[in-house]
């Protein structure tokens, strides 16, 4: 997304009396070791520092976040600690930096800015801060002891005390940014800082100290190439789009990678130059904002810094600071709602609030995380699963490959491996269950057979994954029930008073539109979906007529698609016009159903559609149990 707004603000001066207890020496035993640990739990006042107990100040949780005394960093690392102006705050270890501020969301870690959910804050004079921020930020890893306490380990380092701040020119022998992962790089000037990217690595920004200019990067994946003046085209088009007068244009095909620039004036009368370049199937996007410009011509200024950019990034060259967090093709995500920390493929689509990352080749991970129910244990819950699979899916479109047991963030689980098949080829998925402090931890990897490169993925995947159980423990009491374990045979009765009817729903059903006061419905199911729509100013006999006309005619353009029967019956005790048709669409076959009715000038289209791979006589008698239970109610 472009944003031409953001600009970093100077955090406002706070005078807290801040008093940290830093000065405890680690133990020459603990110090020789290569490998330093710190162990604590929320709720303890001892901590564990390279095997020696140590009093801390209670750790908590605040808005699903650990807190910790900023303290035991220095205690278990040696990692240096400064006060600034009285209220920000320095922590330095190697080549990492961190810099805080007391009460305030916004926090920088190497150089880039981020957003804190838990701002550092004073509890009984002692400075609290997030856990995971400052250990991921000085280069430890998180994971959960044997007995729920959460264990930091850091490889030592050889050189602790590293000077940063926010400003690029502080990375000593650095005259160029860039992302390798992207491929891209380019000079920049003394004081320039480096912003937030709107959360996109494939978006980088940056405005110099004196808030004098802003520049975005973009990379955005362009399969189909484009040339000089199609860039210049689109160039203009999105400037028009944004109400921007286009001030000057041109494009240069001949240079040594084409591109196109156009310079504009926004509707707050900044001046911007907006160049496009295409290169390794990526279209790039500088975004370029002269704050002082009053004419278009006064952007040349800065045409040494944009004749700068390159789409490459040579990693060779020591003298160009990386903004990648891409590290073997992985990048590490954290959801703090749930206490879960993961490496996921760089290229794949990222929900990160949902937990859902997903390859354009169709490789996907999902986690979730549930209640467990009373007397739950792994055996029984992957012997749920696989009964899932068998409700789900007939015979001869799946199988169970096997169970087999395996350790995420140190605790046991059980992995299901199974195959499925919708009728466009086998995926392979992976179920892992692991049951902890009363709540249910499931990941889901599946990968299509075309993708074999991405199953060798999965245990590296499943190595990453670190789970603050206490997170969810102390945070959520009864959570919503697995929705793949749910009795298919519990339904909630639904209706519409605008539209004068009620049917049962079963709770297995995912609902996609469910506001019965408006039109249509919608609910999906593996492998099928059910729809209602209403329109009380269209005649059945209309409806009707167009859908013989329309499948007429669909049938002579496709030999995917078959109409089975149209026969006139009676439904919900009134007649009823039905389609029954088979077609495959995206190398899916499936059997749809459509049932055309009126009832007191409301004409209602029942829409059923169920895969050939999933039409178990478990779906297939919940679904006719749906259809049975509509019934039109009373007018008021």
């Amino acid at each position: 997304m472009r944003t031409k707004n953001t600009l970093l603000r100077h955090l406002a001066c706070i005078t807290i009396c801040l008093v940290m207890f830093l000065t405890v020496t680690i133990p020459a035993s603990a110090a020789s070791e290569n490998t330093l640990e710190l162990k604590l739990k929320v709720g303890s006042t001892v901590a564990v520092v390279n095997g020696q107990q140590v009093a801390i100040t209670k750790p908590y949780i605040d808005h699903l976040t650990t807190m910790v005394p900023l303290g035991v960093f220095k205690k278990a690392f040696e990692s240096q600690v400064r006060l600034e102006k009285s209220h920000q705050v320095k922590v330095t270890y190697g080549v990492h930096t961190l810099n805080m501020t007391i009460d305030s969301h916004l926090a920088w870690v190497d150089g880039k800015k981020v957003k804190l959910d838990v701002a550092p804050t004073m509890k009984s004079d002692t400075l609290m801060v997030p856990l995971r921020f400052v250990a991921q930020g000085i280069g430890a890893k998180i994971s959960t002891g044997s007995v729920g306490e959460t264990v930091v380990t850091l490889v030592s380092a050889d050189d602790k005390v590293v000077e940063d701040d926010t400003n690029i020119d502080s990375d000593v022998g650095k005259t160029k940014i860039g992302n390798s992962y992207y491929n891209w790089s380019m000079n920049y000037p003394t004081g320039l800082i480096i912003g937030e990217g709107g959360g996109y690595e494939s978006i980088a920004s940056f405005n110099d100290a004196e808030e004098t200019y802003y520049i975005e990067v973009h990379a955005n994946k362009q399969e189909v190439e484009l040339q000089a003046d199609a860039i210049l085209q689109k160039l203009v088009e999105d400037a028009k789009d944004a109400g921007e007068i286009v001030l000057d244009r041109e494009s240069y095909p001949a240079a040594t990678i084409p591109y196109a620039r156009v310079v504009t004036k926004d509707t707050d009368g900044t001046i911007w130059e907006n160049r496009g370049y295409y290169d390794h199937e990526q279209l790039y996007e500088i975004y370029f904002a002269d704050y002082n410009a009053v004419n278009y011509k006064d952007v040349n200024k800065y045409s040494a810094l944009l004749n700068s950019f390159r789409t490459n990034f040579n990693k060779q060259d020591k003298a160009i600071k990386d903004l990648s967090s891409v590290v073997n093709g992985m990048r590490n995500v954290y959801n703090g709602d749930f206490g879960i920390s993961l490496d996921v493929p760089a290229g794949w689509d990222m929900d990160n609030e949902n937990m859902y990352y997903e390859s354009e080749e169709g490789s996907y991970l999902k986690l979730n995380v549930t209640s467990a129910p009373k007397g739950s244990s792994l055996e029984l819950w992957s012997g749920q699963m696989k009964k899932w699979l068998g409700e789900s899916f007939v015979n001869e479109s799946y199988k169970v490959v096997g169970t087999y047991p395996i350790i995420i963030s140190g605790s046991e689980g059980l992995v299901n491996e199974v195959q499925y098949n919708y009728g466009d080829g086998w995926t392979t998925e992976y179920e892992v269950m692991i049951e902890k402090d009363g709540f249910r931890y499931y990941a889901e990897y599946g990968v299509p057979e075309d993708q074999k490169e991405d199953l060798l993925q999965f245990k590296a995947i499943m190595k990453s994954i670190d789970i603050e159980y206490e997170v969810v423990s102390e945070t959520f009491g009864r959570m919503e029930e697995d929705a793949y374990l749910v009795d298919k045979s519990k339904v909630i009765t639904k209706s519409s008073k605008a539209y004068k009817y009620k049917l049962n729903i079963p709770q297995f059903w995912t609902s996609i539109k469910d506001r019965f006061e408006s039109s249509p419905i919608e609910y999906q199911y593996t492998g099928g979906r059910f729809m209602i729509t209403t329109e009380p100013d269209t005649s059945v006999e209309e409806a009707v007529s167009q859908l013989r006309a329309y499948y007429n005619e669909a049938t002579k353009k496709s030999k995917d698609l078959i109409i089975r029967s149209i026969e006139n019956t009676t439904f919900a005790g009134v007649n009823a016009t039905v389609f029954k048709l088979h077609q495959v669409r995206d190398g899916i076959p499936y059997e749809g159903v459509q049932i055309l009715f009126s009832n007191n000038g409301i004409t209602y289209t029942v829409t059923t559609a169920l895969n050939d791979a999933n039409a178990t006589q478990v779906q297939k008698d919940a679904l006719e149990r749906v259809l049975k239970s509509f019934a039109f109610t009373k007018l008021n």
